[in-house]
């Protein structure tokens, strides 16, 4: 099944709101997790792992899943296929471990921030906790520009076999 040009624009539109979600959610996490990091206020601190752990349980979730939910179908519903071309091939590895990252990382990292924090943990096991966060956060950024780059370009060609067309 083959979606028609308004199909496709639609559920691509849809596709990149989700990604742009994304993006943004991690700069807030590293703008928050910056905060963090480089004040004395405690209540600032903890306010920052608050919202970071509210939001590692909602948009970030749904942006994940709306993200990948999206660009299967669009893989599938158009052209492109799953397999057919080397740059969607790498996208997906990046996009799986995105999900991973997002959906369990996120959620894990935060919440140890969090009952760290309100437990009065002492200053080395919450620098731990923030340095586990800070390079979660910097794979996602860099993994999303990645992606939106190899989007663009569309480098690496198209690969030589296919699996069955590579649906």
């Amino acid at each position: 099944m083959q979606l028609s040009i308004t199909g496709k624009r639609w559920l691509l539109t849809i596709h990149l709101i989700f990604s742009a979600i994304m993006l943004g959610n991690m700069v807030t996490f590293l703008i928050l997790s910056i905060t963090a990091a480089g004040t004395e206020n405690e209540q600032l601190v903890g306010s920052c792992y608050q919202i970071m752990h509210v939001l590692s349980k909602t948009s970030v979730r749904a942006s994940t899943i709306g993200t990948f939910v999206t660009g299967i179908l669009l893989s599938i519903w158009t052209k492109w296929g799953l397999f057919k071309f080397y740059w969607i091939i790498v996208k997906e590895i990046l996009t799986a471990l995105l999900l991973i990252l997002n959906l369990w990382g996120m959620y894990a990292w935060t919440m140890k921030a969090l009952a760290g924090f309100e437990a009065n943990m002492n200053q080395l096991d919450m620098y731990m906790f923030h340095i586990d966060l800070w390079i979660g956060i910097v794979i996602q950024i860099l993994s999303l520009l990645f992606i939106f780059a190899i989007s663009v370009f569309k480098p690496w060609g198209k690969r030589k076999t296919t699996l069955k067309n590579s649906l």
